[in-house]
């Protein structure tokens, strides 16, 4: 591994290619190595979430397939010695300045949209089954501490992480190629493990959202931006098409 850091600054300021803003390791011994890996572990993280819905233990997918994304993410880089991207606590306020900026940007457009179907009589895609018993609060605790995290740390904690790790291997001239690259990749994985996990094509609709948190995850230079995000945009998700349908 190479000793050189990218030193520490603001949010943002960064560049991907240096590799990459949450990311403190430069360069990789084994790039191919580290490429099958990442495909290896993703395809196993896609057949497991399926087998855990199908089989028997369906009932319990609630936890295990969190478990199963975070055991994904941390075994691989904890056997490797790789770094790990940082959560980013040393610049809470700047991530937050942004986590609510995007927010507030997002969430007209997603109303707009959710309003648009119901008056079409379209049905709402991925609209959240709550349970009663367990109240509103249980909920949204679990969408932020447990699918939010998980999701994250596996999407791009691990996945866009390596991505990020295999393009810094060569010279780029613009930072704007590796940089959609990564974007582009994390929220294709994405959006597709929701597809296999949930069996419907109308899942492909996590893209979008896939694209804003891995966006988030250079631009904040941490893992805390997409966290924020995505429990806020479940949450708001689930209550708009609650609300709405």
């Amino acid at each position: 591994m190479d000793s050189s850091r990218v030193q520490s600054g603001p949010a943002g300021s960064a560049s991907l290619v240096e590799p990459a803003g949450p990311l403190c390791d430069h360069g990789i011994q084994h790039p191919a190595r580290l490429a099958a890996e990442t495909a290896l572990v993703t395809a196993g993280v896609f057949l497991a979430a399926r087998l855990v819905c199908m089989g028997p233990v369906a009932g319990l997918q609630w936890l295990l397939i969190p478990a199963i994304l975070v055991a994904a993410a941390l075994l691989p880089t904890w056997t490797t010695r790789r770094e790990f991207p940082r959560i980013g606590l040393d610049h809470v306020r700047q991530t937050l300045w942004t986590v609510i900026t995007v927010f507030v940007c997002v969430l007209p457009i997603t109303f707009a949209g959710i309003w648009i179907a119901v008056r079409l009589r379209l049905p709402i895609p991925l609209r959240p089954a709550i349970d009663a018993q367990d109240g509103w609060l249980a909920w949204p605790l679990y969408q932020l501490l447990y699918v939010a995290v998980a999701e994250e740390l596996f999407f791009r904690g691990y996945l866009q992480a390596n991505v990020m790790r295999l393009l810094a291997a060569r010279p780029w001239r613009s930072r704007t190629v590796p940089q959609s690259i990564a974007i582009v990749t994390s929220a294709g994985c994405f959006a597709l493990a929701h597809v296999f996990v949930q069996g419907d094509v109308v899942a492909l609709v996590t893209f979008l959202p896939g694209l804003l948190f891995a966006w988030l995850f250079i631009r904040t230079r941490s893992l805390l931006g997409p966290i924020l995000l995505h429990g806020l945009a479940n949450i708001s998700y689930g209550i708009m098409a609650l609300m709405l349908a």
